[in-house]
């Protein structure tokens, strides 16, 4: 049964992983792994852990709800692009995206923390709009998607009391639009 097994997305999968090993971690440590090593927040540049937060925020999630929120949009969109653009490109995709939307978070959110894939997941359906591009044509599913998209999340940043992080939602889904441009322009 187990040879039958295809870890065909090895990217959206160690991520998802890692993800779940990450939610995990936070509800044995009451937080602390969720806070300390998950999250991304302003603090010391001198402070090693930073670095890992600058990243490993993608991998935390609050809760059960946040962590099956993002994963599931990440297992539906996620293994196509993998297929489509290769592992490394895509890999090279979600590092960016959580470096910017971590240090954006830094910058323009001092007194708070950033933590969940959901700028990853709006990099991914913003990159899977572009499918089917080509050079110096815009696809009119990017056009839609981003209305929408963009759409819905100015309306929650103006109007909707949460504690969801809809500026990076923002930022995930241009890193996918300046991403798809890339990977289309190289082939």
């Amino acid at each position: 049964m187990l040879r039958k097994l295809q870890y065909n997305a090895p990217v959206i999968l160690t991520l998802f992983f890692a993800s779940l090993v990450a939610l995990v971690l936070g509800y044995l440590t009451q937080g602390w792994t969720t806070l300390h090593l998950f999250a991304v927040y302003r603090s010391s540049l001198l402070d090693p852990l930073f670095y890992v937060r600058l990243f490993g925020h993608v991998l935390g999630h609050a809760d059960l709800d946040h962590f099956l929120g993002n994963m599931l949009l990440l297992l539906v969109v996620g293994p196509p692009l993998e297929e489509k653009y290769g592992s490394r490109a895509l890999l090279a995709g979600i590092v960016l995206t959580a470096v910017v939307s971590g240090i954006l978070q830094c910058l323009i959110f001092p007194h708070a923390a950033l933590l969940g894939a959901s700028g990853v997941v709006f990099m991914l359906i913003m990159l899977s709009s572009l499918a089917g591009m080509r050079s110096g044509r815009i696809p009119v599913t990017l056009i839609l998607v981003a209305l929408l998209y963009l759409g819905q999340e100015v309306y929650s940043i103006f109007f909707v009391e949460d504690n969801v992080a809809n500026f990076m939602h923002l930022v995930g889904g241009a890193c996918g639009t300046v991403f798809g441009y890339v990977m289309v322009r190289r082939k």
